[in-house]
């Protein structure tokens, strides 16, 4: 059973589609520029960031941060 959490805005989005959206808007340089992380900025691909950002929480909030401006 699924339960809202509407004042949760990331709820029910995964870290995939975040990091597809902000690659899509800005690209990869523009957001090594942004969030100055490794994954970003020396040979990017969306499976090494998942990779990192799910093993870094505050690399994570940092991405989910800029997300959430992104919208």
């Amino acid at each position: 059973m699924e339960t809202k959490q509407p004042n949760n805005p990331l709820h029910g989005v995964k870290l995939a589609e975040i990091l597809d959206f902000l690659v899509t808007r800005y690209g990869w340089e523009e957001m090594g520029n942004r969030i100055n992380i490794k994954c970003f900025t020396q040979d990017p691909s969306i499976k090494s960031s998942l990779k990192f950002l799910r093993k870094t929480p505050w690399a994570r909030t940092k991405v989910e941060r800029l997300y959430l401006d992104s919208l």
